[in-house]
């Protein structure tokens, strides 16, 4: 399935990591598609939090994983999007949000970033798909209807 690109999308770390996690197979070839078309469209917005995870799990826990040096050269291209810096301030949103949503912190946290980067949608496959949350939509681009 390939996710009907908008402006100012928020990309979770889950979507990065199957762009280089080839042992997924489908979801590998959906997330290589819908990476491609955010940087030509020149729409995605990732986080620092983003950042961290998508380092961890390409180098420690994807079959295949990159060397450090080769994730870190993945991420200096990712520096060209939009990176919204996890503050202290945004912290604090989080804890609002995970109380107000019911949320894992660590997702409102992610919401938090999408929120401070005015992110439309945010693509991921830890939040429902559908789900409308501070204003911002969830989009899983693995689902198929």
């Amino acid at each position: 399935m390939i996710v009907n690109i908008i402006a100012d999308t928020f990309v979770d770390s889950n979507i990065l990591i199957y762009v280089y996690d080839t042992d997924a197979q489908k979801k590998h070839e959906t997330a290589v598609a819908v990476v491609k078309k955010l940087w030509q469209t020149k729409t995605g917005i990732i986080s620092t939090q983003v950042l961290q995870e998508f380092y961890v799990n390409v180098t420690r826990k994807i079959p295949n994983p990159l060397s450090p040096a080769s994730a870190r050269d993945v991420i200096n291209d990712y520096l060209s999007w939009q990176v919204v810096t996890n503050t202290p301030e945004m912290i604090l949103l989080a804890s609002e949000i995970q109380e107000r949503n019911l949320l894992s912190f660590w997702d409102a946290l992610i919401i938090a970033a999408a929120r401070q980067g005015g992110a439309k949608t945010i693509l991921t496959e830890d939040l429902n798909h559908g789900q409308l949350i501070e204003g911002i939509r969830v989009v899983n681009p693995f689902v198929t209807h």
